[in-house]
């Protein structure tokens, strides 16, 4: 989903306006399509050579992926599930690779095969976020957005204290042209984790984009203050204060479900 082209500052009675809110993926997570190697397959005690040899295979296929060799990388990712066929990331990185390859190929076969492997993923861990994310949007771009809403509903109705359930349906809202839907559900997901930068900054991003500058000021700053590795971010702040922004007295922690000042822009979901 991506904002108009950035205008340049409009002048009015003396004083620039901000320039329209660049689209930056607000929602995005590291690796959106392989899920890394060296912090999830690492953060699980690894036991016997099959799980160390899955463990570089997926690796192997991670760095296949990256260079844009999906063909190689989906092998990797297949020995990868033969010796450790109960990790649901294998399943995952395979699914991702395909379904990235059906995509950029127009190969359905791929798709399909991506859309059984993320099932099977989710089968063994269900509370796969990644995988969640890639089969919302893979029923979404094949036209069954239905289909990725009630995948998303059950997410959360499963882990209701889980906010990246929510953050992922608030992503869907927005990209079906549903933004109060997406702010409603991003100040669920920051009642439940006031200090989700992922969180913040998307709701920052929705305000910016509807004018309410002030208050995306304050959302931005917020998330910088918890993660502050968001260029984007902190070049739309610039950006903002530069424009004389009026300034936002910065969240407390008593704020209730006035969460404004810690809701993010869109920068990576």
């Amino acid at each position: 989903m991506h904002d108009p082209p950035t205008r340049g500052p409009a002048k009015a009675a003396g004083k620039t306006r901000p320039p329209k809110c660049e689209a930056f993926d607000v929602y995005a997570q590291p690796q959106r399509w392989i899920a890394p190697a060296t912090a999830a397959l690492l953060l699980a005690a690894l036991s016997g050579c099959n799980n160390l040899n899955s463990q570089a295979l997926n690796s192997e296929g991670v760095r296949l992926y990256q260079q844009g060799n999906y063909q190689q990388a989906s092998v990797r990712f297949q020995e990868a599930i033969a010796n450790d066929p109960a990790s649901a990331n294998g399943y995952y990185n395979l699914a991702a690779s395909l379904h990235k390859a059906g995509t950029m190929y127009n190969r359905p076969n791929d798709l399909t095969q991506a859309e059984v492997l993320y099932n099977q993923c989710l089968e063994r861990d269900p509370s796969h976020a990644e995988c969640y994310r890639g089969l919302a949007v893979l029923l979404s771009e094949t036209g069954r957005q239905e289909d990725a809403f009630r995948l998303l509903s059950a997410w959360i109705q499963q882990s209701p204290t889980d906010p990246s359930a929510r953050i992922e349906l608030a992503r869907l809202y927005e990209e079906t042209s549903r933004p109060e839907d997406a702010k409603a559900t991003l100040v669920e997901a920051l009642n439940i984790d006031p200090n989700n930068a992922r969180a913040l900054t998307a709701l920052g991003r929705l305000r910016d984009q509807s004018g309410d500058h002030a208050q995306a000021l304050a959302n931005y700053n917020r998330s910088l203050e918890i993660n502050r590795f968001q260029p984007d971010v902190a070049a739309r702040v610039a950006t903002l204060n530069a424009a004389g922004s009026p300034a936002v007295p910065p969240m407390t922690n008593n704020s209730g479900t006035r969460l404004g000042a810690n809701w993010q822009p869109s920068v990576k979901y």
